[in-house]
């Protein structure tokens, strides 16, 4: 157990704007930061974090808590142990007591497969530095590759005893368990019982999480070994703590430096990604040769949305820079690709160059990836029809699943110069593609809800009649219905409780003032002084003072997208939604726009004017609302047993039920108070 003394002072050294910003990309949003929700798919900044209130919030998904909750969700910790995580990043100590025997079985899994990782990565790296065979194989390799001291300390680097079961014999002396160096992939077990150690007489390359954790390990066979060796790396097996397709090499060394830089580069390998921060370029990572997975994608796209490719400039390394770029442009992220003279890898690239002269090659060779892509297939073309016809099918399809529209239009103006055709054509392509994918999704979706409801003996075998349901042609006018995830509840009422209903009701009324009046100024008194703010702001900060945020996730994001956009002179809300490539906005923005969700009597006026009473009494009817739900939550909990046999719990919740009965009676006074 740790003291309430030393949890306070935990608390109080932890700045949750320095802990958020370890894990996400934030930037300052009046007194408060946001950034990209770490903990769902997020595409808009959507996470905010308060330094005054000391809390984060996500205004989509609804995960927040203060810094020690964020770090309990993000590292998956217990309590006490994502306090210890705060202490150790702070440098409190903690006293605690040392765990029996008993105890210490009742761990978690993962937490002992970390702490086998954590041992295993000290041993190689004392066995590198402080062995003999270690300095004259392992470290030896190492400085032939030009690596620093403070290089290798920096990686954790190390070296693996070559003898085919030391490191075993001495984790299991050390009283680690074998069921978990089996499991972590450290060792292997043979048919005899025995213990043998995976890589055993290689150097080392320890794989740390993004905050700092060890999940696995890469080893490399030594040069004098490499001769007819099919595999000269080895990675760790998955397991519990550690899958591939999910890390990403050199992450955790470099998140600050793509913070920084706004930008991030991929190269291949572990030794690429140690030369170039040796170089002096420290925001790069390493997929490991892999082609890049969504969940990698994912997790750059928190940092940056920045990303260029370097590659080897031979045919290999030119195709490499192909893998994976669609999922990139889909995500948003804007990408380069930086080709290396020939015969030089980033890793001997960086070893012959200053930072500076790195740099400097990089501004002046890297281009975007749909230039590079279009002359690398024009090449290949040679003016041969039918390949010239799968060229342009193939850019034609990685520029439809770009997002921005701005972009998309850009890079199909490009193309129809560099390939010498129309660009209405093009354009027409981009459409169709685009409709033709979009129709994918939704048969997929509805095939796979099919087979779940088959499985859940809710269909009859056999009956396919709903495969084509919901599936409706995209119009121009983006008012047509369909089965968006985010909207469904909406086509399907019945699937909706009737609290969370009213809810829905009172958001699409604040959510259509927005759309339909946005950007219109009022007069608003903060304190003593009247201010002069538009709608979308004065809503948003209301909301995000009392902590509000809306149940409906499309309605939640479209508030945080349309407050953050950039908004000049000419600014149209309604114009902003309807014409956002986020088909969800612009659907949505079309029904509220539309004369059969007209807004009630009570809140409507002419022309779609607004005033400040009126914006006012919608916010105070929310507040109310949320009152009232919380009001009837806290009572089901006072008529509960376990509570009514807590006095200090049932205080509490009285005590809470008191203050929202006044806060009600507020409101209430100042309803009546504001008739329109």
């Amino acid at each position: 157990m740790i003291s309430p003394i030393t949890i306070e002072r935990i608390r109080s050294a932890a700045n949750i704007v320095d802990v958020v910003s370890e894990y996400v990309t934030l930037r300052r949003a009046g007194s408060s930061y946001r950034g990209l929700c770490p903990f769902h798919d997020d595409t808009t900044p959507s996470f905010s974090v308060s330094p005054a209130r000391g809390i984060c919030k996500c205004f989509a998904c609804g995960e927040g808590g203060d810094v020690v909750h964020f770090i309990m969700k993000q590292e998956q910790l217990g309590y006490y142990d994502a306090l210890k995580f705060l202490a150790k990043k702070y440098g409190i100590e903690v006293e605690e007591r040392e765990l029996t025997p008993e105890e210490r079985r009742s761990q978690s899994e993962r937490e002992r497969m970390f702490a086998v990782n954590e041992w295993a990565s000290t041993y190689f790296h004392d066995a590198l530095l402080n062995t003999q065979e270690g300095q004259t194989i392992g470290l030896a390799y190492f400085r032939s590759r030009g690596f620093r001291d403070d290089i290798i300390e920096k990686f954790q680097l190390g070296f693996s005893p070559t003898a085919s079961d030391v490191m075993s014999k001495a984790a299991l002396k050390e009283g680690y368990k074998e069921e978990y160096l089996v499991k972590t992939g450290l060792s292997f077990k043979r048919d005899n019982g025995t213990l043998y150690d995976k890589y055993h007489g290689r150097v080392i390359f320890p794989w740390f999480s993004i905050s700092g954790k060890i999940v696995g390990f890469g080893g490399r066979v030594l040069d004098a070994r490499t001769k007819g060796v099919n595999q000269k790396y080895i990675n760790s097996a998955e397991s519990e703590i550690y899958h591939k397709a999910k890390e990403l090499y050199g992450l955790f060394q470099a998140k600050k430096a793509i913070s920084k830089e706004h930008n991030v580069f991929m190269v291949e390998g572990y030794t690429d990604v140690i030369s170039m921060h040796q170089c002096g370029i420290e925001n790069v990572v390493a997929n490991s040769g892999t082609a890049l997975s969504e969940d990698q994608i994912s997790i750059l796209h928190r940092f940056t949305n920045n990303i260029t490719l370097l590659y080897d400039g031979d045919a290999a390394g030119q195709k490499a820079a192909l893998r994976g770029t669609d999922m990139l442009l889909a995500r948003g992220m804007r990408i380069k690709i930086l080709l290396l003279p020939d015969n030089d890898d980033p890793d001997s690239f960086a070893r012959k160059h200053s930072a500076a002269e790195f740099r400097e090659y990089v501004e002046s060779h890297q281009v975007d990836f749909i230039s590079f892509k279009t002359n690398l297939l024009l090449n290949e073309a040679q003016g041969d029809p039918d390949k010239m016809s799968d060229l342009i099918r193939s850019i034609v399809e990685s520029i439809s699943v770009v997002p921005e529209e701005i972009e998309r239009s850009q890079y199909m103006h490009k193309c129809s110069e560099m390939l010498q055709i129309d660009e209405k054509m093009l354009i027409r392509e981009v459409v169709k593609t685009r409709k033709r994918n979009w129709e994918q999704k939704l048969r997929e979706k509805e095939q796979t809800e099919q087979r779940k409801r088959y499985l859940e003996n809710q269909v009859e075998p056999g009956d396919t009649s709903s495969a084509d349901e919901g599936i409706t042609e995209p119009q121009n006018d983006g008012t047509t219905d369909s089965v968006n995830p985010e909207i469904q509840k909406f086509v399907n009422p019945s699937e909706v409780s009737p609290e969370e209903q009213r809810f829905y009701d009172m958001e699409q009324v604040i959510i259509q003032t927005i759309v339909r009046s946005g950007e219109q100024l009022l007069d608003f008194s903060r304190g003593d002084e009247p201010q002069t703010i538009t709608v979308i702001d004065y809503i948003y900060d209301e909301m995000a003072a009392d902590g509000l945020t809306f149940h409906h996730p499309l309605y939640a994001r479209m508030l945080n997208a349309v407050h953050d956009a950039e908004r000049g002179s000419s600014f149209i809300a309604s114009h902003f939604f309807l014409n956002s490539p986020d088909e969800a906005f612009s659907k949505m923005a079309s029904r509220l726009m539309s004369d059969r969700y007209e807004l009630s009597a009570r809140n409507s006026q002419s022309n779609d004017i607004v005033s400040s009473d009126m914006v006012d009494r919608m916010l105070l009817e929310y507040r109310n609302l949320v009152i009232t739900a919380e009001m009837k939550s806290v009572m089901n909990q006072l008529s509960n047993p376990t509570v009514m046999s807590n006095p200090d719990q049932y205080m509490q919740l009285l005590q809470r039920q008191m203050q929202l009965t006044k806060r009600k009676k507020d409101i209430a006074k100042l309803l009546g108070a504001r008739v329109i």
